[in-house]
């Protein structure tokens, strides 16, 4: 569709409560049975779903398009030139028009059936994120280890009150993710920047399931080792903030009546 009258479309339309947003790369043989599950997890909360296509060499994008021919939910987004996850959520953030914003990753190893409960948790009123707790992990070794070395010393130095800030199932308030700083990677760290900023986090527990199609796109180097670099960038931006901070406005009285009298020389004389 032509995107001057989808977004003329969009703007009649009023926003949904929910907006989820998936980045995919080339995850074309998980797509179709990951939107089957949300469509069908959802199917009584108004949202859309945003899936941003990071510069897949498979049928993504075909795909997306084709599905978004005969689902008014779907809004599918593409990067000529990969940008990896975090520039993807990042930009669905902003295209999104729900109060909320759904994650979930695209290799369909995210349960849908969780969004809900994850949802109803953050409608209470009382956090700004909820994020899933894989307590049964189902990746190989790899991902094991290193997640499980980054858990430990990320929660050490940045207190996120997370055991798993880098599960993708997360429910987070949409103005709230927008007045975050913008880094690569910065997805990792979603609880201790909205922390920083003044919300507050909730894990609940989440199902977790073995990758379908394709492989991972994460190893020991771009996972481990870059995600402790980053942890320090994280520590900087924390001692560097100053929020929230807290502020008040002077209010404006109302002017004082002014008191009727009469002017001496106005007074009659008495007869």
């Amino acid at each position: 569709m032509h995107s001057s009258l989808q977004s003329s479309l969009l703007s009649s339309v009023p926003p949904p409560l929910l907006s989820i947003l998936i980045p995919a790369k080339d995850e074309a043989g998980n797509l179709p049975g990951l939107l089957d599950e949300i469509s069908l997890a959802l199917a009584d909360i108004d949202h859309e779903v945003i899936v941003v296509d990071d510069a897949s060499t498979d049928g993504t994008w075909e795909l997306l398009r084709q599905r978004a021919e005969k689902d008014a939910r779907l809004r599918p987004l593409r990067h000529a030139k990969s940008a990896g996850q975090s520039t993807s959520v990042w930009q669905a953030a902003w295209a999104a028009r729900g109060t909320w914003l759904g994650t979930l990753d695209g290799d369909g190893q995210n349960d849908p059936a969780d969004l809900p409960n994850l949802f109803e948790r953050a409608q209470r009123g009382d956090v700004t994120l909820v994020a899933g707790h894989r307590t049964n992990r189902r990746d190989d070794w790899i991902k094991r280890v290193s997640s499980r070395v980054a858990n430990r010393v990320r929660s050490a130095l940045l207190n996120d009150a997370t055991p798993d800030t880098g599960c993708g199932l997360k429910v987070v308030r949409r103005d709230a993710f927008l007045s975050l700083p913008y880094f690569d990677h910065m997805h990792r760290f979603l609880p201790a920047l909205v922390r920083a900023q003044g919300g507050e986090c909730v894990s609940v527990p989440v199902n977790h399931r073995p990758r379908g199609a394709g492989e991972s796109h994460y190893g020991l180097n771009n996972r481990l080792w870059v995600g402790l670099v980053d942890m320090v960038g994280v520590m900087w931006l924390r001692r560097r903030s100053r929020l929230p901070a807290a502020i008040v406005e002077s209010v404006h009285s109302e002017p004082a009546p002014v008191e009727s009298r009469t002017d001496s020389n106005d007074v009659e004389p008495a007869p």
